[in-house]
């Protein structure tokens, strides 16, 4: 089973485009979402194509907070413009895109070929908004993850790549597609320009393979399309991404 796994969207659907069609070459048998799909400039439209992929999709922070959950932050200037973007672009969603926001599981349970699992969630089983690092401490990840009994998970959220070995499970983010990070925490962060995706492959003899794959876009031209929108704070939000990168 070959699994290509997405996350962290982000409404950049040019970057979603470029993701599909390198996942076209991996001989994909599914696709899966970590979520965060629609807060960005093309948010209605991304939210139809990852629809029209027919792929498990997980329920993200601003996922939630996009289909009138609570806010993915607080406090702080940064927050304050973020939430004001975030209105701007959940503004542009119609019925069925807040239908299928709101339909979104927090968790989901893969079976793998060999009669194993994996669980995937986008921050962790009991948080949108939790983050897992390579730095996060192996016991405060017992205590989050070690009640759960599955050779994997696969998380989301911190929009930074990690494959990370524990003694009870193998832990994977695959990064972000629309908004990759050189380092978290976000207020840290400058935003690299390409795309990322993940793809797992479990064979039923219980054989396992992870790439973590990058791949480029326009970057330019959808810097230029958030800063005619109309969004507030373009300029702002655009001015993080890394030129060097």
């Amino acid at each position: 089973m070959r699994i290509g796994l997405i996350s962290d969207i982000h409404g950049n659907l040019p970057a979603l485009e470029a993701v599909l069609q390198r996942l076209e070459k991996e001989r994909i048998d599914r696709i899966i979402c970590l979520g965060d799909v629609a807060v960005g400039p093309f948010s209605s439209e991304t939210v139809k194509r990852v629809r029209a992929l027919g792929c498990e999709t997980i329920r993200g922070n601003w996922d939630d907070w996009m289909a009138g959950g609570d806010a993915p932050c607080s406090g702080g200037e940064v927050c304050r413009k973020l939430l004001e973007m975030g209105s701007f672009w959940a503004s542009q969603l119609d019925a069925d895109d807040l239908g299928f926001l709101q339909g979104l599981e927090t968790t989901l349970e893969l079976e793998l070929e060999d009669g194993r699992k994996a669980i995937l969630f986008h921050g962790t089983p009991r948080s949108f908004n939790e983050p897992i690092l390579g730095g996060t401490p192996s016991e405060e990840l017992e205590h989050i993850l070690g009640e759960l009994d599955a050779p994997i998970m696969i998380a989301g959220h911190t929009h930074v790549q990690m494959v990370r070995r524990l003694p009870f499970t193998l832990l994977l983010n695959p990064g972000s597609v629309g908004l990759p990070f050189r380092e978290w925490p976000v207020g840290a962060a400058r935003v690299c320009r390409w795309a990322e995706f993940g793809v797992l492959d479990y064979d039923a003899e219980g054989q396992l393979d992870i790439q973590l794959g990058r791949t480029t876009y326009d970057v330019d031209a959808f810097i230029r399309y958030a800063l005619e929108s109309g969004a507030p704070h373009a300029e702002w939000w655009t001015s993080s991404w890394d030129a060097t990168s």
